[in-house]
């Protein structure tokens, strides 16, 4: 369950430290997710052990790419609120080469049916930065539905920005 066309979900591992270590700390792949300070790579190992524990509150993978086995990115479903079997998506692709290329959609996709199909969810909701219109596309591309916006919820680059909160039910996917 943790193929699609272009990519494939695995567990992290150690070893991926070097690339999330190198994404973390770019502030083109960091520009729409709240990271905001520096990583060293001490918190990315620290981050990699927490993350590595298996359980039902968070389904967190490496994102690789079919055709060639190369790292990606991450994504991971961290279920909030396990009793209304609900998780909040998140998704970072740290390779610049392989955005607009259909890797975050088929990434998403992959991870939805995932949270679905093996964790059980009914719904999977994310949060978008109002200006980030190709997250917003491919978010509604397979399904997620604007349920509302926080105004001002979050600052960064010396302002505030707007988050949309999009969301997923069960059998909405496309």
């Amino acid at each position: 369950p943790c193929e699609g066309r272009l990519v494939r979900l695995r567990a992290r591992e150690p070893e991926d430290e070097p690339l999330f270590f190198a994404w973390m700390n770019d502030s083109e792949v960091t520009e729409h997710i709240p990271a905001r300070y520096p990583a060293s790579h001490m918190f990315e190992r620290d981050w990699l052990t927490s993350s590595a524990k298996p359980g039902y509150s968070v389904g967190g993978f490496a994102v690789e790419a079919l055709a060639d086995s190369r790292l990606i990115g991450s994504c991971a479903l961290r279920a909030t609120s396990p009793e209304n079997r609900s998780a909040n998506l998140g998704i970072m692709l740290g390779d610049r080469t392989r955005w607009d290329g259909g890797y975050g959609t088929d990434t998403m996709r992959v991870l939805c049916r995932f949270g679905f199909d093996m964790m059980n969810l009914h719904r999977i909701e994310l949060d978008v930065y109002a200006g980030n219109a190709r997250a917003r596309r491919v978010s509604e591309r397979i399904g997620f539905k604007t349920e509302g916006c926080l105004r001002q919820a979050h600052y960064k680059y010396g302002r505030y920005i707007d988050v949309i909160t999009m969301g997923l039910l069960k059998g909405e996917l496309e």
